[in-house]
């Protein structure tokens, strides 16, 4: 994650995590308060540390406190069984049984594991929905930053999208938004389950920051070609989102559903 620079003063880049993530007893909390009055940059960290810790609260708290799929337990029930069954096996019948057993495990985890990403795979989830969800996370973890919010500023652009669009395989376009507000800060690479992604951020006079993430999906997908705008309130992240022939883009933004609604048909237009 690219945060801003530890605080050059006495206080640490540990004891900073450790107030911001509330590890620090209340009278050792107390004090570190106290030295951070005296310490401008280091409370500045603090601050995007905490911004960040918050956005993600935000994002993925409802996923935390829902109940397991069930379809998940299921799975889990039975590697239960086949483990106490392996158990027996291999008393019973020494090796042969083993790899018969291995066999079935991989037979039965088939339709429901998925090898390239080393996880459960949703049923019925959708690729461009899931693209979403990662877009926000980007965006919660870049937007509260201070001294690194993009990789290539705004100042370089020429080579900004030659790099993204090499490294996307693409040619790209930064869209412009001044109509709306909005004017480039940069942008970054960022990794995504189809290869590279890009992410690019726009700021207004007022400070918000919305930012742009596009990148390749899965070939093959039911989303592949639908270019209908969708909404997703992931938490304090809401952002609009579609796909063009296998390339998903995201814009979003702690705004309104309207004001995005604007920003996203304004991108769409421009690519």
């Amino acid at each position: 994650m690219d945060t801003p620079d530890p605080p050059r003063s006495g206080i640490s880049e540990d004891e900073l995590h450790a107030l911001v993530d509330g590890r620090l007893a209340p009278e050792a909390a107390a004090a570190l308060r106290l030295r951070l009055a005296a310490d401008p940059e280091a409370t500045t960290t603090a601050a995007a540390w905490g911004a960040q810790r918050e956005a993600l609260r935000a994002l993925y708290g409802p996923i935390a406190e829902s109940p397991l799929p069930a379809s998940l337990v299921a799975a889990a029930e039975h590697a239960q069984k086949v483990q106490t069954q392996a158990a027996q096996w291999w008393r019973w019948g020494g090796m042969a049984a083993a790899v018969l057993l291995a066999f079935g495990v991989g037979w039965f985890l088939g339709g429901r594991w998925d090898i390239a990403h080393g996880g459960f795979a949703a049923t019925g989830a959708s690729q461009a929905r899931h693209f979403a969800q990662q877009a926000a996370v980007a965006h919660a973890v870049f937007q509260p930053e201070v001294r690194h919010p993009v990789e290539v500023t705004a100042a370089q652009q020429e080579h900004l999208v030659q790099w993204l669009s090499k490294r996307l395989n693409r040619p790209l376009k930064v869209p412009v938004l001044t109509a709306q507000g909005y004017e480039l800060v940069g942008g970054r690479l960022l990794p995504g389950d189809e290869g590279a992604r890009a992410q690019f951020m726009y700021q207004n006079a007022a400070g918000q920051r919305i930012t742009l993430y596009l990148g390749a999906l899965k070939p093959g997908s039911s989303d592949g070609n639908a270019t209908a705008f969708s909404f997703l309130d992931s938490g304090s992240v809401p952002g609009f989102y579609w796909v063009d022939h296998g390339f998903g883009y995201a814009i979003e933004g702690q705004l309104p559903r309207a004001a995005l609604h604007e920003l996203a048909s304004a991108v769409y237009a421009q690519l």
